[in-house]
């Protein structure tokens, strides 16, 4: 079967993550324009977390088998860290995922015009009754368990067809619980992009909050990646000593 070209799989990741920002992202302003008012109900909670779940299953079916469909620079991370992915193709595809997610923020502006702005965009953050470590926590939490859960969808051993859907309801359901403490951002692109973007529209950005996101959802991911990798060693059947033991190989099309 022939590979895709390398640009070919940026490309992929700057639309798919770009996508994800429109549509998961801008459904945080959408609401509050409709609404009028925060913090989230349960109700609307749910329509953004609905929003972001759909959006990756969307995703994962459309790009998949082109880029892997990662469009998050935390899983890139955690798939490069446990040899699933090569280094050299890191940066290259955490640019392309940041770039989507601003080509994304400046979208929504675009669609919902500059009220979009003035409801913050979207954009994550943590408030005054959340100290530094409860929202570090959060995030590595709710990175962990999606990086968990992508890494066990792609495992060549998991069901076929499913991985999009395991991985679109995890989003789902990590917003749920951690999107009151830090707005469960759990992605390091759908995190930077609405900050940079809803700078220049006027916004408030918490800048101080930033590496306290990043540093979370890399450690999250990694974490995730590493301990996955641990459960997932097998033993050499008896007799075969000295034998290269399998690797559990990301199914294709699929964050491969």
């Amino acid at each position: 079967m022939e590979e895709n070209t390398y640009p070919q799989k940026l490309l992929a990741e700057l639309l798919g993550t770009a996508m994800l920002v429109f549509i998961g992202v801008g459904s945080v302003p959408a609401t509050l324009i409709i609404g009028g008012t925060a913090p989230f109900t349960m109700a609307e909670l749910g329509m953004i977390s609905l929003a972001f779940a759909t959006v990756v299953v969307a995703m994962v079916y459309a790009i998949g088998h082109i880029s892997g469909c990662q469009i998050n620079p935390a899983i890139t991370l955690a798939l490069a860290a446990t040899g699933k992915m090569p280094w050299r193709d890191v940066p290259g595809y955490i640019a392309a995922q940041v770039t989507g997610a601003l080509v994304g923020a400046l979208a929504i502006i675009g669609v919902l015009g500059h009220k979009a702005a003035d409801v913050g965009l979207g954009i994550a953050s943590y408030g005054p009754q959340t100290s530094v470590g409860h929202a570090f926590f959060a995030e590595a939490v709710g990175t962990f368990i999606l990086a968990f859960v992508v890494f066990g969808a792609i495992d060549r051993r998991a069901a076929g067809g499913f991985a999009g859907l395991a991985i679109g309801l995890a989003v789902f359901a990590i917003i749920i619980p951690v999107a009151p403490a830090t707005g469960a951002s759990i992605n390091m692109a759908r995190t930077l992009g609405p900050m940079v973007i809803g700078q220049f529209f006027g916004s408030t950005v918490h800048w101080n909050q930033l590496p306290v996101y990043l540093a979370a959802e890399a450690v999250g991911a990694v974490a995730a990646g590493v301990l996955y990798a641990a459960l997932n060693a097998r033993r050499l059947p008896a007799g075969s000593a000295g034998e290269p033991s399998p690797q559990v190989a990301p199914r294709e099309g699929v964050l491969s």
